[in-house]
């Protein structure tokens, strides 16, 4: 939440001024959250989550690896292309990152992140003393208006429940989902606190589905036990989300399920243009990058591919346009 401080203080009035001329639906986008979403805010971290090397971002412009986790573009860039925002979404720590950016958004998600303590958190940072202080009241209006986009859980279920010891231990799924669920409502509160409306609250992918997940199996089948456990926080989601749109009546909020639309295109690969759900690079199964990245679900051991992301993404798109405009 400091960071959210620091950015909604750091805006600009020319910046202001320059969104105040723009006419769209959904001016601003600010995405929060884990490697789904993250755009490069991990490239001058000092941690072994990251993906500014070759094969990532193959398929991406110029072909070159920026810190997405993917061979090209995420989901936060696509939906800020789909609503008409911007073509791709900077990072917030991004050395490259232009003032001109600051109005319509930018991305804090880092990959490896959760709302788990004992998750690999990386908190994203900068800005401090950088920017110059825009008026108050136009901080609050840009803000209110802007998509918040937020995808976490899936680190804190996929690595820190079932691949660790670290919670099991003292925690059974419904316990410890319960316990994500309450880290999440106080993120949300402290973001409504602050002057954000418009949240699109994204649940987990089936990340029981994950090539990681899978490559234990010798039939490479779906792992049912981590399934359950990303419907059950799934479930939780959705249900934090009615509550928050009864209690919050000036706020506007929606749950986005990625689990659904992924797993049938999982299971039905060939109906999606695709070959196979096994991954394209990266991973034990597969070290090497495969020719053609379209013809897979996955990218790597835990990420889809873009067009995969792509095949997901109306449905994503949809719900935002129904719910928070």
């Amino acid at each position: 939440i400091k960071v959210v401080v620091v950015f909604l203080l750091s805006l600009s009035h020319s910046c202001f001024q320059a969104i105040q001329q723009q006419n769209r639906e959904f001016p601003t986008i600010l995405a929060f959250g884990d490697s789904i979403l993250d755009t490069d805010n991990n490239n001058l971290l000092v941690t072994m989550t990251r993906s500014n090397f070759v094969p990532y971002g193959r398929d991406f412009p110029l072909h070159i690896p920026t810190g997405r986790f993917g061979n090209g573009k995420v989901l936060s860039d696509l939906v800020a292309s789909s609503l008409g925002i911007k073509d791709l979404l900077p990072a917030f720590r991004s050395p490259f990152l232009k003032a001109s950016e600051l109005p319509t958004g930018v991305c804090f998600a880092s990959g490896g992140s959760g709302l788990d303590k004992l998750t690999a958190t990386i908190l994203v940072r900068g800005y401090m003393g950088r920017r110059s202080i825009g008026d108050a009241a136009k901080v609050k209006e840009i803000i209110a208006n802007a998509v918040i986009l937020i995808s976490v859980g899936n680190n804190d279920i996929a690595v820190t429940y079932y691949a660790t010891m670290a919670r099991r231990t003292s925690y059974n799924i419904e316990t410890y989902t319960d316990m994500l669920i309450g880290w999440k409502t106080v993120f949300i509160k402290n973001l409504y606190n602050l002057g954000v409306r418009k949240f699109a609250v994204l649940g987990t992918i089936p990340i029981g589905c994950l090539p990681g997940a899978r490559q234990v199996n010798e039939d490479f089948t779906c792992n049912p036990t981590v399934n359950y456990a990303a419907r059950i926080y799934n479930q939780k989601v959705s249900t934090m989300v009615d509550k928050f749109s009864q209690n919050l009546p000036d706020a506007k909020l929606v749950h986005i399920d990625l689990y659904n639309p992924l797993i049938h295109v999982v299971n039905n690969p060939k109906q999606y243009g695709f070959t196979t759900a096994k991954p394209c690079c990266c991973s034990v199964m597969s070290p090497i990058p495969c020719l053609n990245s379209s013809n897979h679900v996955f990218w790597d051991f835990g990420h889809p591919s873009e067009k995969a992301i792509r095949t997901v993404l109306p449905s994503v798109v949809n719900a935002i346009r129904n719910k928070l405009a």
